[in-house]
């Protein structure tokens, strides 16, 4: 499958690509969270960015099953 915003990860106006191993480690990191932590309901991240050297979530929500 083609993901159709990989245009802008490539560079957009004549910018840099983006670190594309920091993005997808990023998205793998959370992916390990969740899974080790099944008491997350949601975990929302907004926004994600994404440089030419790095990635960072600026701001997290998540939420938690009631014990």
């Amino acid at each position: 499958t083609d993901i159709k915003a990989a245009p802008i990860l490539d560079g957009v106006r004549g910018g840099e690509p983006v670190d594309r191993a920091a993005l997808t480690n990023t998205i793998l990191g959370v992916s390990k969270l969740v899974e080790a932590h099944p008491e997350i309901r949601e975990l929302d991240l907004n926004p994600v960015f994404a440089y030419p050297d790095g990635a960072v979530a600026v701001d997290a929500r998540i939420v938690v099953a009631e014990a």
